[in-house]
């Protein structure tokens, strides 16, 4: 009885840290791609920048407005069984628009 419920602990545990990677993945991911909007990066470039460092399989969302350039990244994460559902994370980071990028 012990070694079963050992188990499902770990397997929470393992689980949890794995959420929390994807979560700061998505964090930086949208740094990376709010800050290469502000410097006047085509759209094109920052997605493709922060899916570099987001998590795989991430979605990536853009908005201009009240002087920043903010960006959403988003992911799906299956832990567990494969009918398990998915966990959503992302993450936003919004910074402000450089003078000389626009």
């Amino acid at each position: 009885m012990l070694l079963p419920t050992l188990m499902l602990v770990l397997a929470v545990a393992l689980g949890g840290i794995a959420a929390a990677e994807a979560r700061l993945s998505c964090a930086d991911a949208a740094r990376i791609g709010a800050r290469a909007l502000a410097r006047g990066e085509p759209p094109e470039r920052a997605r493709s920048l922060a899916l570099s460092a987001a998590p795989e399989g991430a979605g990536v969302e853009f908005s201009e407005g009240d002087g920043t350039a903010r960006v959403t990244v988003r992911a799906e994460l299956r832990i567990g069984p494969l009918r398990a559902p998915p966990i959503s994370v992302g993450a936003d980071a919004a910074v402000p628009l450089e003078a000389h990028g626009r």
